[in-house]
């Protein structure tokens, strides 16, 4: 099923899940996605890692067993900046095969031990080519408070906007932790003529160093109300964990309730602090 479908009849709720590292056992992995079937997603993405056919070739598995063994949905992330054409050509292929109906397509982050090939230097590039020769779902990415790689606002939504007219169907957000950001961005994309489906993604924090290092990244603001949080229980992980969980539910009600599309939960592989804000949300996404 093309995951663009189901934002016609409903709040969509989604899981962002990566590969197993290679310190890590793979049989984690299919333990985490069995946990998160208990809790009804309506899909789950699959990271593509730093490059290399490896990546590759791990995303395509998981993605497979998620719809085929376990009758979700799923998305695979296409990252394409260390990607010829050939290589994508391939990929796409065996997704098709394996029966994924659904791409998240990414520029990427250029990886230093990676180089960057020129067939596709924009995600849009990629989006075009994908909607041109294949009859995927097409998701691209949106950055609530602008790409921290481009100079203005203005410019981004520029950016976004040819990402939705070369064949994009639905947009999911980096993380933020400021909803105003958020409504703020919905609005310029509205105004932009941007009309597909546009999930929030949110990330619950329990680490900061984690976070700082990924705000650091992502050019994402923390709020003074999140930084007193992360100060007051920095050394305390239960508490810490408990209050970016409670953190990121009050973010999602609040989203809820100002008539989101969907929320896609970075769950970080940690399948316990899926359940805790399901628990805590599935009635208001049903209502």
């Amino acid at each position: 099923m093309k995951t663009c479908e189901l934002f016609k009849i409903k709040k969509v709720l989604s899981f962002e899940i990566f590969p197993p590292r290679r310190t890590d056992s793979v049989s984690t992995i299919y333990n985490t996605i069995e946990e998160l079937k208990g809790l009804n997603p309506d899909f789950i993405s699959v990271t593509y890692g730093a490059g290399g056919s490896e990546s590759n070739t791990e995303t395509l598995k998981i993605a497979s067993d998620i719809k085929n063994k376990y009758g979700i949905e799923s998305v695979a992330h296409l990252p394409c900046i260390s990607l010829n054409k050939t290589q994508v050509i391939e990929i796409l292929n065996n997704l098709r095969e394996a029966g994924i109906e659904n791409i998240l397509a990414l520029r990427g982050d250029v990886n230093p031990n990676c180089k960057p090939q020129n067939d596709f230097k924009h995600a849009s590039d990629l989006i075009s080519f994908i909607k041109e020769n294949w009859d995927f779902n097409i998701i691209a990415a949106c950055y609530p408070e602008g790409h921290v790689e481009c100079p203005t606002i203005i410019e981004d939504i520029r950016n976004l906007k040819c990402k939705v007219d070369a064949g994009a169907s639905q947009l999911i957000t980096q993380l933020f932790f400021d909803n105003n950001y958020f409504y703020s961005f919905r609005e310029r994309a509205a105004i932009a003529g941007i009309r597909v489906p546009i999930e929030a993604g949110i990330m619950p924090v329990i680490n900061k160093k984690q976070v700082e290092r990924i705000a650091a990244l992502c050019g994402v603001k923390l709020p003074k109300k999140f930084l007193s949080i992360m100060e007051k229980y920095e050394n305390n992980p239960e508490a810490m964990r408990d209050a970016g969980i409670a953190y990121a539910v009050d973010q999602i009600v609040d989203l809820i309730a100002q008539g989101v599309d969907g929320i896609h939960l970075y769950t970080m592989n940690n399948p316990y602090i899926a359940r805790r804000i399901y628990e805590a949300i599935y009635t208001l996404l049903a209502a």
